[in-house]
């Protein structure tokens, strides 16, 4: 391997930790945290709301691709930025209490959600941008390998230290300081992309009033189905959840079009061209559905599995965190180093259809756990140990079901997840790789926020079982869908 492509593949690994350090800050260790403060299952499944920039991101990505912050370049400067920005809101995240405030606490949590899916759009079209064709195989396994080193730290370790250190707020503080080495090392070790896109017939001022009306439209549309479902004689308050839901659903569906439609009156050419440049692709429609299909299965499973292994089957934080942040996440690891290889020799059609296929049956570990109960296979002890920077003071008893159920999920999420990366890198064009890989990866991320309110209620409408089933029966339509269109697919790399 050249000394360049070493460069480049390590950045995506360095980039990949960077993206995952606190996406579980706002997804299961958020979810830890509020089930150890005894908020309700239902509860915790709409704060998983709070993920809703990670489907939004698109609508500002063009912003990211249109602007170059002065001295530091184009890909790098967003990074150094929102790096640092996600240290201090996380800062503050960590004297927040989510039960006496949980307004407030919601509210903090949007910030870190909007901050890492912005940084999200800078490294994934920084990935696109550096690696050239053939290496993007290698590149989404090392991406996910590096993603996942990081889980094992936000997802992992952290619960070990909550439990070490009886508070979940010193561990946001932690991991505030890693951000901040994170914006240290984007500064000093990466190296620079430039080039901003510069839209016919746009100015600076008409994108930034482009993106205001976008932002007046998404405002507009959410409050105008509010009112709307409230004449019907609604309440956003109503005490069935089912209702509840339907505003959340309805905000979205109608917050989306106004604002583009906004967007596009004000001028917003940027957004306008970059998505006219993907749309302008063949199949494109139908690759956006497989982007939305392919990993719902895995994401309606994930949505609740921390509250599922917490308040469901009643382990310990110590015992989640070794097992299934810990343990699991080095076994997605490999999955993901697995698929890398794997996909050396197999094309991609092939490897988003047998990857698809295994996280998809991989969920029936999770039902088998809620079905046979906790200790069904036995078990084993992990004794206290004290590393220095993480420890546990009393044994703690492993699982064997769980160990299974974890080891195949987290296997087979790694492999798909792999394949999955390249998938849309394929999809994207250098132009606009922001807005591309945001519009295609928020697209992904409607599973993993939109059902998690809808997996809330339903699992405590239906109980744990019938929830994994229903999990499984997600994955089918993603499987025919990259089935269906194998043609376009292989067409894609060449």
């Amino acid at each position: 391997m050249k000394l360049s492509a070493f460069h480049r593949l390590f950045a995506v690994l360095f980039l990949g930790f960077a993206s995952g350090l606190p996406l579980a800050l706002t997804g299961q260790a958020m979810q830890a945290w509020l089930s150890v403060e005894g908020v309700d299952i239902a509860t915790i499944g709409f704060l998983g709301l709070v993920g809703v920039p990670y489907t939004f991101k698109f609508l500002w990505a063009p912003l990211l691709d249109r602007f170059e912050p002065p001295i530091l370049g184009r890909r790098r400067g967003w990074l150094v930025l929102t790096q640092l920005l996600l240290a201090g809101v996380l800062w503050g995240m960590s004297g927040a209490d989510p039960k006496s405030a949980p307004l407030a606490f919601a509210g903090v949590a949007l910030g870190v959600a909007f901050l890492s899916a912005s940084q999200d759009v800078v490294i994934d079209a920084y990935r696109t941008d550096l690696l050239a064709p053939a290496e993007r195989g290698l590149g989404g396994s090392l991406a996910v390998f590096g993603y996942r080193i990081a889980m094992i730290l936000s997802g992992g370790i952290s619960f070990i230290w909550a439990e070490q250190w009886h508070s979940w707020g010193r561990v946001y503080a932690v991991m505030a300081w890693i951000m901040v080495a994170a914006a240290a090392f984007s500064l000093l070790a990466l190296p620079k992309i430039s080039g901003a896109v510069q839209p016919v017939g746009s100015s600076p001022m008409r994108e930034l009033r482009g993106f205001l009306a976008l932002l007046a439209g998404v405002l507009a549309g959410a409050l105008i189905s509010r009112w709307g479902l409230q004449g019907l004689g609604l309440s956003p308050d109503d005490p069935s959840k089912w209702v509840r839901l339907a505003f959340v659903l309805a905000g979205v569906a109608c917050a989306l079009p106004l604002g583009y439609w906004a967007a596009q009156k004000a001028g917003f050419e940027t957004l306008s061209q970059s998505l006219s440049s993907y749309f302008s692709q063949s199949a494109a429609w139908s690759f956006l559905l497989l982007i939305v299909l392919y990993k719902l299965s895995d994401a309606f499973a994930g949505s609740l599995t921390t509250p599922f292994l917490i308040k469901g089957m009643a382990f310990t934080q110590a015992e989640v965190g070794i097992v299934n942040k810990i343990i699991g996440i080095w076994l997605t690891i490999f999955g993901a180093l697995l698929a890398g290889a794997l996909m050396l020799r197999l094309n991609l059609y092939r490897s988003l259809l047998l990857f698809g296929l295994l996280q998809m049956l991989a969920n029936f570990g999770f039902y088998a756990l809620a079905v046979l109960g906790r200790g069904a296979w036995g078990g084993f002890t992990v004794q206290p140990f004290d590393w220095g920077f993480v420890a546990i003071a009393q044994p703690a008893q492993i699982d064997n079901l769980l160990m299974t159920a974890i080891a195949a999920e987290n296997i087979t999420s790694g492999m798909g997840t792999a394949a999955f990366v390249a998938l849309l890198m394929s999809l994207c064009s250098h132009r606009y790789s922001a807005t591309h890989y945001a519009l295609l990866s928020a697209l992904a991320a409607v599973g993993r926020i939109y059902v998690s309110p809808l997996a809330g209620v339903m699992a405590e409408s239906i109980g744990w079982p019938a929830f994994f089933l229903v999990a499984v029966t997600l994955g089918l339509p993603g499987i025919y869908m990259v089935w269906r269109m194998r043609a376009a697919i292989r067409g894609l790399i060449p």
